[in-house]
């Protein structure tokens, strides 16, 4: 694969990658894609798909076994600190000292990059404030709540300016609150210009962050697009409906659409995503139904991330190889062959 020059090239490009694991697992069977400087990416698969496979191989934890992976431009293997300098990782696991204080972790831990200690105490002064952590910056970690460990995670991950951070699965275990508003603090990361990938079992979060997505299983790319591409490409798309009153004995029959009652008060539909819904509510007034409100029964990348991978997404993961502690990772050991 002939190389991009830096400035034109694509801030991930895998190509053909491939992992067989000394068991004879093959986790990764020729994997490709490109992620574009600036973009909002999801890597999306059920368990065991092989996406903390890639994930490990790009952050440099998991030695490949054919391919190549490129970041900006610049080969992981032949070139790996140089590589490893544009990535930061945030992983499933809270793996800082919590018996640290926030501020602490932060300097240390550019410290570890060779960042001069007055520089790494104003960024981390910049990345705690960015992360709403300011005013935890000198209190025992392990006091923190679970939504601000995570937020600390991706304020250390920062700390070294990467211009790719890759994200698994950070909003695992925290409420809907707490969320959206790491999502604010994502949004806020990309939109200053730092390129992201994300991995989540949230569709919704995928849906709502990122622009372009690529859907993994059993160790191959099933699909990859823009997310609105993709979406349009579903063809059904689903409601409920709250009616006011009691439903008839017998609903209404609408020809191409499903129709079934929840409840007394609740009816599903499936149509034709051409359909006009005007049709729907004209033919359920004929039948004495009044819709009292409407909502969109499922999230539409969840419809097809089910009918490309067969499974419904889980809300945990095999968490992303690790380095203790929070520290960079260890080399990897040589050789790059299962």
């Amino acid at each position: 694969m002939n190389s991009p020059s830096p400035i034109t090239a694509p801030a991930l490009r895998v190509c053909d990658l491939r992992k067989t694991y000394d068991n004879g697992t093959q986790a990764l069977k020729g994997v490709s894609l490109d992620v574009a400087p600036g973009d909002f990416f999801a890597l999306l698969g059920p368990n065991g798909a092989g996406k903390s496979t890639l994930i490990g191989i790009i952050s440099s934890l998991v030695n490949l076994s054919a391919g190549q992976v490129e970041v900006f431009g610049t080969d992981l293997v032949g070139h790996r600190s140089d590589a490893m300098r544009l990535i930061g990782l945030v992983p499933q696991e809270v793996n800082f000292n919590l018996f640290e204080k926030p501020f602490d972790i932060l300097v240390n831990y550019a410290g570890f990059y060779g960042m001069p200690r007055a520089e790494a105490e104003r960024l981390a002064e910049a990345e705690l404030r960015r992360s709403h952590l300011w005013e935890k910056a000198q209190v025992m970690s392990r006091t923190l709540s679970g939504g601000m460990k995570r937020r600390l995670m991706i304020a250390r991950a920062m700390m070294t300016q990467p211009r790719l951070l890759i994200l698994d699965e950070p909003t695992a275990g925290v409420d809907i609150e707490i969320r959206r508003d790491m999502w604010r603090v994502l949004k806020e990361i990309n939109a200053a210009g730092t390129t992201i990938i994300l991995t989540t079992h949230y569709l919704e979060e995928a849906e709502h962050l990122c622009r372009n997505l690529a859907i993994i299983n059993h160790g191959q790319i099933v699909t990859q697009g823009p997310m609105r591409e993709l979406l349009a490409k579903l063809d059904v798309e689903g409601f409920l409906f709250d009616i006011d009153g009691a439903l008839p004995a017998e609903l209404p029959v609408i020809e191409g659409t499903t129709l079934t009652a929840i409840d007394g008060h609740t009816l599903d539909l499936d149509m034709p995503r051409a359909m006009d819904l005007n049709r729907v509510f004209a033919t359920l007034g004929s039948a004495g139904i009044r819709v009292r409100s409407m909502r969109t029964k499922s999230n539409r990348l969840e419809e097809l991330f089910v009918r490309l991978t067969g499974d419904a997404p889980v809300p945990a993961s095999a968490p992303t190889p690790v380095a203790p502690n929070g520290t960079p990772p260890a080399q990897p050991r040589s050789g790059g062959q299962p």
